[in-house]
Parts: C-alpha cells; structure tokens; sequence
C-alpha cells in the first residue's frame, strides 16, 4: 500500500505542478500545443534520468563480458529506451495492483505460483507475466505485495511464509512454485532458509543480485545495505545449510542495469542461464523471459 500510495501522490502533484506550470506560460503567450506534445515527455522524465544514473553506474561496475554477450554501440539506445519505458509502464500497474492483481478464487489445484517482486515495488510489476502465464494455463497464480519498503529482507521472508501457509490451505496442494525479481529472490532464498523447503517446489529468480550489487550503496535502508557485496547477512545466507532445498533456476542477463557486477546474479547452486541485451526493469516484459518462465513452471508443474 505505500509504495502504490506514494506513486499515486508523485503522479497527481506532478500533474498538477505541469498544469499550473502550462497554464501560467500559456497565458502569456505560449502554445499549447507544445504542453499537450510534452506532456508525455514530462511523465518519462524521471525514469529516464533513473535509468541514465543506472545504466552510467552498472557500466562502472560491470562484468567482465565474454565475445558472445557483447552489443554494439547501435543497440544501447534500444535497450535503454526499453528499460525507460519499463518504469514507465510499471507505474500504473503499481498503483492499481490491488485491482490486477487479485489472488483467484479458493479451489483445489497442484501446481499454485507465488510471484516475488523486488525491491521499492508491489505485486502490480507482474501484471504482464501474470497474462501470459494464464494466457498459457499455467497456475493458480498469487502475488505478495510485502513491505515496508526499505525494512529487513527477513521480515519480508516472514510475509512471505504467512503468504505460502495461505496458498497452500486456499488450493490444497503441497508446494507452491516461487518466480521471484530482484531482492525478492533474496526473499525466496531466506524463507527457504529459515523453514526449508518443504513447501517450495522450485524457486526462479530473474534478476536477483544473489552476490549483491554495488548500486545497493547508492541508496539508504536495511535491505539495501543487506543486498551490498560482501554484507554478513548475504554472506550467511549463501553459506548457511538449508534442510531439503529447492532446486532454484537463476535467469539473468550481462545487461543488467541495476545488479552490477552482473555475473553476481549467478548462485553456485541454481541452474543459471544467461541472457543478453536486457535491463533490470526490462527483465519484467520481455517475451524471451516470459517464455522460459512458462517453460520451467511447465515442467516443474509436470515432475
């Protein structure tokens, strides 16, 4: 409710400062046709200059890429247009989260899924994978929307039980498959932690910077310095044991635009499988994500 709160705060006042803004320079003079015509540019401003500090940081920090993850100079303003318009597009899904993503009717079923979001988000980020999986009947699906934003990523690992408790008494079935983005692979890895994994039937991460990522010092709060390299607390999650894990699939990319170095995204004991030429928002519409998703829920669905 915060983050879908706050959004929806930035997104009226901001309205309404460029409508006054508009008003006062079209009564003296100026077109309006040219605050009609910026408007759009006005809403994809911040986003932009998000996406430009990311993509300037993940750059300092990035990987060592091999010949084939490599792109030209001609595909960065493709790829950055396409992690802009990611926010973007990801805004009103946030604030409408409540509405599009629901969690569907109690009934028996096998094969439920629980969708992870990352971090300083809600539930509303998987809208479009959440229509392309039940495009495919793949499902129940549920999403959790955990939070305060910046708190500790054990207490969201904390909702996230209380979450997977209830979708297993709403569908009967023993184990839920987890599709987490971002810190909520780190979300998923702590659950698994602290209560095993008895009730996870395979964990997906899109993105998660499993080893930390240097962006996290850029910003304040106790799960941010918990996603920093070398934090204790990431530390101890990748060497503690785990009673009966999950097999976890890690799907990334070497383009990442917010976990930096990208190979941190790789956990020694996930399947992990590399992707090119797609940014951190980006990972949350992108049909070839999409379709390896629905691949191993398929499968893990069938085993």
């Amino acid at each position: 409710m915060t983050t879908a709160l706050s959004l929806t705060v930035a997104v009226i006042g901001g309205a309404i400062a460029y409508f006054l803004w508009a008003r006062a320079a079209i009564a003296e003079g100026g077109n309006a046709l040219w605050f009609i015509a910026g408007l759009p540019v006005a809403f994809l401003a911040i986003p932009f200059l998000a996406s430009a500090l990311w993509f300037t940081l993940s750059w300092f920090f990035r990987a060592p890429q091999p010949p084939q993850a490599r792109l030209s100079l001609r595909a960065l303003p493709r790829r950055f247009a396409r992690e802009v318009l990611a926010i973007a597009g990801s805004v009103p899904r946030m604030i409408a989260y409540r509405w599009l993503m629901r969690d569907p009717p109690a009934a028996r079923a096998e094969a439920p899924v629980l969708l992870l979001h990352g971090l300083m988000c809600n539930a509303g980020v998987w809208h479009p994978l959440k229509r392309h999986l039940a495009a495919r009947g793949i499902g129940p699906l549920y999403a959790l929307s955990y939070g305060p934003p910046l708190a500790s990523i054990e207490f969201f690992a904390d909702q996230a039980a209380a979450k997977i408790d209830a979708i297993l008494a709403a569908t009967g079935g023993r184990q839920v498959t987890v599709v987490a983005h971002s810190m909520g692979g780190l979300v998923a890895r702590a659950y698994v932690r602290r209560w095993g994994g008895a009730k996870v039937r395979l964990v997906i991460t899109i993105g998660t910077p499993h080893r930390g990522s240097m962006l996290a010092h850029v910003f304040p709060g106790r799960s941010l310095a918990q996603m920093r390299p070398r934090n204790p607390w990431l530390t101890e999650l990748g060497t503690s044991a785990v009673e009966s894990p999950p097999p976890i699939v890690s799907l990334w990319s070497w383009h990442d635009s917010m976990v930096a170095p990208q190979t941190s995204s790789e956990l020694a004991q996930a399947e992990n499988v590399a992707l090119v030429g797609i940014a951190h928002n980006a990972l949350l519409s992108d049909p070839e994500v999409f379709r390896r998703v629905a691949a191993e829920l398929e499968r893990a669905a069938r085993a």
